[in-house]
């Protein structure tokens, strides 16, 4: 048996995908972002803009479009690339409306740059669990497009338009309806940057780009504990030893059983912050032959001890 390994890895950093804000602008206009600890997605759901981000050509967005963000660098929309950009910063407490409530927070908080409404934009942020959200956007692209013509235009243009229609109307649970609508769109979102896969770095997100390798993880996250070797995860694949190897490394950026250890060491981290669990028991359930081995483990991918983390991932009081 094996589990389905994006919706695992969403559900173990706990993402949380908030559409929080909306865009209007004409014109000449063009916004620069510093970078943020957040992953942030931007959607086009009007007309057309650039995004410009270094290292790699202008990007066009055009309505339908969507773009993960994993907030590593600088970034720009605008009308045109030759447009002089104005600081995000310029635009706080700028906004033409603000709700507070209650539950997910509604994209009430709009932007004017510019004059006219040429294009409409929705931002949102994802929030992750602290703990593992280094590894999570680690292994995303600075820029992850999901166009309007790809394989997840259809799905993403509906629930485009079902943020839009909850944003504007006032019906009971529409903030809870956004929120739902959100968390499909950064899934689809990933989904396509998947389907394409040129751009995604080293790492389990591209993993998941190939068929092979998404079986192997499928197989390794309904049974961590199993006692995998080279041989097993191979044959899971269909593949040589020494072919799925060098196939592996050349995807994750390191060697399978490696990637094995870290997930394991993933999965223990939120045992340790979440159960009280023994060091022991947890590592005889994760496949470890001694608690010595355990520790050794983890130590190697955590920085520290299961004890020392159990201890500093604990609530003060």
């Amino acid at each position: 048996m094996t589990v389905d390994p994006l919706s695992d890895v969403l559900a173990l950093v706990r993402a949380r995908c908030e559409i929080t804000g909306v865009l209007r602008a004409g014109g000449r206009w063009a916004l620069r972002s510093g970078p943020r600890t957040q992953v942030k997605l931007d959607a086009v759901t009007h007309g057309t803009c650039w995004l410009l981000a270094p290292g790699r050509p202008p990007l066009r967005l055009v309505a339908g479009d969507a773009v993960v963000l994993n907030g590593a660098g600088p970034l720009v929309l605008c009308s045109h690339p030759e447009v002089p950009p104005v600081e995000e910063s310029a635009l706080a407490g700028a906004g033409t409306g603000s709700t507070a409530g209650s539950g997910p927070a509604p994209p009430e908080v709009f932007h004017r740059l510019g004059s006219g409404e040429d294009v409409t934009i929705l931002g949102g942020h994802v929030d992750l669990d602290p703990a593992a959200a280094a590894w999570f956007t680690g292994a995303l692209p600075d820029v992850l497009y999901a166009g309007a013509s790809g394989t997840e235009a259809e799905r993403m243009r509906l629930l485009l338009e079902g943020i839009v229609e909850e944003t504007a109307g006032d019906r009971p649970g529409a903030a809870f309806a956004r929120h739902q609508h959100a968390q499909l769109l950064l899934l689809h979102a990933l989904r396509a940057g998947l389907r394409d896969g040129t751009e995604l770095r080293p790492g389990w997100l591209r993993l998941l780009a190939d068929e092979r390798m998404r079986r192997v993880l499928g197989a390794v996250h309904a049974d961590p504990g199993r006692p995998w070797g080279l041989r097993e995860l191979a044959a899971v694949a269909g593949m040589s030893r020494s072919h799925f190897a060098q196939r592996f490394r050349e995807l994750a950026g390191q060697t399978p059983l490696a990637h094995l250890s870290q997930w394991r060491v993933r999965l223990a981290e939120q045992a340790l912050r979440e159960s009280d669990t023994t060091v022991a028991a947890l590592g005889a359930r994760l496949g470890y032959a001694s608690e010595s081995s355990f520790s050794h483990a983890f130590r190697r991918v955590a920085g520290m001890s299961p004890s020392q983390y159990r201890r500093t991932a604990a609530p003060a009081g």
